[in-house]
């Protein structure tokens, strides 16, 4: 091992360090305040429940743990944006669980507790997962309804894939354990089946106060809709049980019943580790996003054995393509390359930019995938297609369309993992959120934008010095340096891993020694969705 090595170690493990410290404080929610006042009620916290739910010593793959971080400040924050999302086994049975957390504003639906709620249910229906509702909410948080009910991707989109999903036969299970007031009481109802817990859980369209308001009536929840009105009387809800823990043994009984689900035939062998230390990853990654490193070094610590077959490798060297394992599951990888080679055109660095050819080789490893229905894992660290005149007059842009649309029309599922950079069309090449990736997860070294910070600063100033000179304006050097500071300074904070997750750009970020758990994960969900579209690329130009 060598110094670099040892400085890449350090910084890498302090990143890492970094998201689980963060992930710590992301898990206490609302607060010990308000947990403790759900426990007084004899409830368990969402985590607590997700925990009780899933088989014991099995995986659990949260999305959107970071959504909603650093935003609704005003609003005294939105942790997770109120709810825990995630991939889990219950009974041996991989499903989607969504859970309510009542100790951030009693559960209530921000904006960005609609988005991550209805990527959850994406994920389901793409998978064909069951999906388990764990709900506890006091509805939409009425000083931004406008922001939540109205639109297509808002709060009523939920209700509708409820229906889609129940036409399709994916399997909704929702159990009562706490508030269920206005529209959001149509969620566990639209369910397949839903159970309620007595004394804690209740639904109901109007609570006791709108209904005296209204209508003039006096009623106590309880009696309005609480557990034995709704499985005694009314007959809304299926299932009553004494507290949390008999609900969710009565979800896991459910569980343990269901048929088994269709297989999509991707192929899987024993898994086996890969022979080269994954722990080396940290090492070997650059502190520094503009050094180059050697791609296969990721892969040969991520795949089944440290081998891989490499497709084209002399060809498109700014691509690395080819065929591998991960953790039994065969794959196929497309990885930005990001070492100096040489080759007959001379010394070149590539610094994960994208070429002509490197387009080309990808695009037709794309096509060959799909052919041979295997899954696909991109592997980020991509600064953008090559610029000049020479890239242009040799068409990269019709090359880059080419992969673009190979990505685009794929059918088999992909799975996007962000190392490192993703600039500008290269996310979208390298199946960026746009491009439907059953999962998008991001390493703590990621960044997102249209371009780098300085590549913006730089761009951006010189927009300004035109404008200045037009007016027969100069700009001074002090006065660069400060507008450069102040665009890099904005962009930086804005192409972090952190700004991305909260947004759900991407899915969450990862420790690197994760990467094949992730992928492991999503392909065995997919592997429950036969594919049913035929692959084509359509109108191209070749």
């Amino acid at each position: 091992m060598n110094i670099e090595f040892n400085k890449n170690e350090d910084v890498n493990k302090q990143l890492v360090y970094e998201l689980k410290t963060r992930l710590k404080k992301v898990y206490l929610g609302g607060g010990e305040k308000n947990a403790a006042k759900q426990k007084e009620k004899g409830k368990l916290l969402a985590r607590e429940r997700i925990e009780y739910l899933i088989d014991k010593n099995s995986n659990f793959l949260e999305v959107g743990a970071f959504t909603a971080d650093g935003m609704y400040a005003e609003q005294g924050g939105c942790p997770s944006a109120g709810v825990v999302c995630g991939i889990g086994y219950v009974s041996g049975r991989q499903c989607m669980i969504v859970a309510n957390d009542a100790t951030v504003k009693a559960g209530a639906w921000f904006p960005m507790t609609a988005k991550k709620n209805l990527r959850a249910q994406e994920i389901a229906m793409e998978n064909r997962l069951p999906v388990i509702y764990l709900v506890d909410s006091a509805g939409v948080y009425l000083p931004m309804q406008d922001e939540i009910f109205p639109d297509k991707e808002h709060f009523g989109r939920m209700f509708r894939n409820n229906a889609i999903m129940s036409s399709e036969g994916i399997v909704q299970i929702s159990a009562i354990m706490g508030a269920c007031v206005a529209g959001g009481a149509y969620l566990p109802i639209m369910s397949d089946e839903a159970m309620i817990v007595d004394q804690t859980g209740s639904v109901f369209l109007a609570g006791s106060y709108l209904v005296k308001s209204a209508i003039g009536e006096e009623v106590d929840n309880e009696t309005l809709g609480g557990a034995t009105t709704h499985c005694e009387i009314s007959g809304v809800t299926d299932y009553k049980h004494p507290n949390d823990q008999a609900c969710l043994d009565s979800i896991k009984n459910i569980m343990s019943m269901l048929g088994a689900p269709q297989n999509a035939g991707f192929d899987r062998i024993a898994p086996v580790k890969p022979k080269e230390r994954e722990e080396e990853l940290y090492g070997i990654f650059p502190e520094n996003r503009d050094k180059p490193y050697e791609m296969m070094d990721i892969i040969n610590r991520l795949v089944d054995g440290s081998e891989f077959e490499e497709y084209k490798k002399g060809y498109g060297q700014s691509i690395v393509c080819g065929l591998g394992r991960v953790d039994g599951w065969a794959v196929g990888i497309v990885a930005n390359q990001r070492k100096v080679v040489k080759s007959k055109k001379g010394e070149m660095q590539f610094g994960g930019v994208v070429y002509s050819d490197s387009a080309d080789k990808a695009s037709r490893f794309i096509m060959n995938c799909n052919q041979k229905k295997i899954p696909l894992v991109f592997l980020q660290d991509v600064t953008g297609f090559m610029v000049g005149s020479r890239s242009e007059h040799g068409g990269i842009i019709k090359d880059g369309a080419k992969m673009v649309n190979a990505v685009a029309n794929s059918v088999v599922p992909k799975f996007t993992i962000v190392l490192g950079n993703s600039y500008g069309a290269g996310n979208y090449a390298m199946c960026g959120k746009a491009y439907d990736p059953r999962l998008i997860y991001a390493w703590p070294t990621a960044k997102i934008a249209v371009m780098g910070g300085s590549q913006a600063a730089k761009t951006l100033l010189q927009i300004q010095e035109a404008s200045l000179k037009a007016k027969g304006e100069l700009i001074t050097t002090e006065k660069q340096a400060e507008l450069l500071k102040e665009i890099s300074d904005k962009y930086d904070s804005q192409t972090t891993p952190y700004y991305a997750a909260s947004r759900l750009w991407v899915d969450g970020i990862i420790d690197p020694l994760e990467t094949r758990k992730v992928i492991s994960m999503g392909i065995e969900a997919a592997n429950q969705s036969p594919i049913t579209k035929k692959f084509s690329v359509g109108v191209i130009q070749t």
